[in-house]
């Protein structure tokens, strides 16, 4: 089940520059450790050390913020996209 994730600039070096690339994974759970296979260091930068979501990184399934669906037990249907949008503050 490939799903289509989304790369914000501040983390394209970590993907080799891509912006979108194809993990397979029927959770987000599964997106993410596939995507630290793949391309090593997503899984601390959208992790804390208790495997908890950071709070500075919003992860969205299908253009749905998972925090308001099941979390990292979301599922991520085949075809779907995933995007890693990090949080952004200014005063």
């Amino acid at each position: 089940m490939a799903v289509t994730v989304r790369i914000p600039t501040t983390l394209r070096p970590l993907s080799g520059g891509a912006s979108t690339v194809q993990v397979e994974g029927a959770t987000l759970t599964e997106v993410i450790a596939n995507l630290e296979v793949t391309h090593p260091g997503f899984s601390d930068r959208l992790l804390d050390e208790s495997g908890a979501m950071r709070k500075f990184v919003n992860l969205f399934v299908a253009d749905d913020d998972v925090r308001y669906l099941d979390g990292l037990d979301t599922p991520t249907p085949a075809g779907c996209t995933i995007s890693i949008i990090p949080a952004v503050a200014g005063g």
